[in-house]
């Protein structure tokens, strides 16, 4: 079937990109665990490496398996094509480094995930490549930084761990007027609450690792670009910087993608009400998520989301050690990095995923010592709302 007459996401995630075997009928994707490929002949072997002819030469460059995963997130962002990559940190070291040249400017998230930042700052700086980061649900600071040598404009929405949310079409718009490639981290929202690409952004990175593979089991990161041109560009660069992805691992994530829809819809069922649970008790000091109309761009959370997703960050009374007894008070969600999986994750990102960023840029990028980060699960609501109860009632 057409993936255009897929009609619903809960039939995408199931379908798109996933056909059954052709060689034996085998309802799920083949493993090629096999790092390379035979050729039937000199002559083919020339015509594949000079792209003359389609097929496979070398798992680093391209693999069946592989190949499917790419075909299935690419349907779920409506993208011309996916490049999948070893982590979410290489589909973002591939685009950086696959769209950025000697004198470039970029222009990022304040609150975006520390690695990436990091990454930035100590690694792409020794390349003479300029980066602002500012808070870009603001669209007024990212006019005000914008100058001849700005390439890029990346967001997150929702920003990690502050749940800040930028407007992508805005953005989009103005990345138009000024000649900019937009890139969104949509790893927090997953395709099933938001599509980027719809929204006129360029490219749509996913750390797999979260939402789409869903059981903490596997790491790896995917590319969507809306255009054939931008695919190609990366695709020739993934292969050379070695981020491949290994093939049982995106046989995994097209495991858990067929459960998306399903794990996203009760996740973020569980969050709306552990939000609203957070919100009104004694010891909690502020809660910060999507669909409460406390958060800033609640209104912009409705328009361009389907969903206010499962993740909730907020601060206690007490601050951070108030915070650190009940982080270490919990029971039935983990204290653990990571999220999107099937299990509640709880951490502390100012000492945790985001420590490696300066205590001036966190300021700055509203990541205080107090927030709390809760990637909710899909446990039942009950047991995660008596188990926050219990853990705040030892603070």
């Amino acid at each position: 079937m057409d993936e255009q007459e897929y009609k619903t996401m809960e039939t995408k995630v199931i379908h798109a990109g996933q056909e059954p075997d052709p060689l034996f009928g085998g309802v799920s994707v083949p493993i090629y665990q096999s790092s390379t490929f035979a050729f039937q002949n000199a002559e083919q072997g020339a015509a594949r490496f000079a792209g003359r002819e389609k097929g496979y030469i070398y798992t680093r460059i391209a693999n069946p398996t592989i190949k499917a995963l790419e075909d299935s997130v690419a349907a779920l962002e409506n993208g011309y094509g996916g490049i999948a990559t070893s982590s979410g940190m290489s589909a973002i070291s591939t685009v950086l480094f696959g769209l950025l040249e000697k004198g470039s400017h970029l222009i990022s998230t304040a609150s975006v995930y520390g690695a990436t930042r990091v990454m930035v700052e100590n690694i792409l700086s020794r390349f003479d490549v300029v980066a602002d980061f500012t808070d870009t649900s603001k669209i007024d600071n990212i006019r005000r930084l914008i100058r001849s040598e700005t390439k890029l404009l990346f967001i997150e929405t929702p920003a990690n761990p502050t749940l800040v949310l930028t407007d992508i079409a805005a953005c989009a718009q103005l990345a138009r007027e000024n000649n900019l490639l937009l890139v969104v981290d949509n790893t927090f929202a997953s395709p099933i609450i938001q599509n980027p690409l719809d929204l006129g952004a360029d490219i749509v990175i996913h750390s797999v690792t979260k939402f789409l593979n869903g059981h903490s089991d596997v790491v790896g990161g995917v590319i969507v670009p809306r255009e054939e041109s931008i695919y190609q560009q990366l695709r020739k660069i993934m292969p050379l910087l070695g981020g491949n992805m290994d093939p049982h691992q995106a046989w995994l994530v097209l495991r858990g993608i067929k459960t998306l829809a399903l794990r996203v819809e009760k996740s973020q069922e569980n969050a709306f009400k552990l939000a609203q649970f957070l919100a009104d008790h004694p010891q909690v000091a502020w809660v910060n998520y999507p669909g409460l109309k406390s958060h800033p761009q609640h209104d912009l959370a409705r328009r361009q989301m389907r969903g206010f997703g499962a993740m909730i960050c907020f601060g206690l009374k007490g601050g951070y050690e108030a915070g650190k007894k009940m982080i270490n008070s919990v029971k039935i969600a983990t204290l653990a990095v990571s999220l999107g999986g099937v299990e509640s994750l709880i951490q502390h990102p100012a000492s945790m995923t985001h420590a490696g960023v300066p205590q001036k840029e966190k300021e700055q990028a509203g990541i205080t010592d107090d927030l709390i980060r809760l990637s909710v699960g899909c446990e039942g609501f009950e047991d995660l709302k008596a188990d926050l109860e219990q853990a705040l009632s030892q603070v």
